[in-house]
């Protein structure tokens, strides 16, 4: 099956690609996720948006992502979230949470699939995630989960 890729899928494309997979990958992961659309000739003219928004997000060059790295790290990322009365927090911090935390600390717009985080975030504390940036390029960014 021939498919337009919405977003970045490890080991297969980056967003705006058009790729050929095997329809039960497409039908059963692809498509229920929104990573990928069904290719056609109307199809096409979206590649092309597509692939101007991921140019806008993506980022310039070598010497950017470096500063970008420098502004991670220097920055602590405080994420405030409810918490029962043994310390437990009510769900867990995710990589979304993070990205926006991120983006409130220090208006980076980063895309919540370039952050890792070792294990879960369920207690209170101070942890490290990895983002990804470009190529070999990855910042550690500190996170501090507080109460609300």
């Amino acid at each position: 099956m021939k498919l337009i890729l919405t977003r970045e899928v490890s080991g297969l494309g980056q967003a705006g690609d058009v790729v050929t997979v095997k329809d039960g990958f497409a039908r059963n992961f692809l498509l229920p996720r929104g990573n990928a659309i069904a290719w056609s000739l109307g199809g096409e003219k979206q590649i092309e948006g597509i692939r101007r928004a991921r140019s806008a997000r993506e980022i310039r060059d070598l010497d950017h992502a470096k500063e970008i790295k420098d502004s991670l790290e220097k920055t602590e990322i405080v994420i405030k979230s409810k918490v029962g009365a043994t310390g437990v927090l009510f769900g867990s911090v995710t990589d979304k949470d993070i990205a926006a935390g991120i983006k409130a600390a220090t208006g980076l717009d980063i895309d919540r699939h370039r952050v890792k985080v070792a294990g879960h975030i369920k207690k209170l504390g101070k942890y490290t995630a990895k983002v990804s940036l470009q190529g070999q390029i990855s910042a550690n960014v500190n996170i501090s989960v507080e109460a609300i």
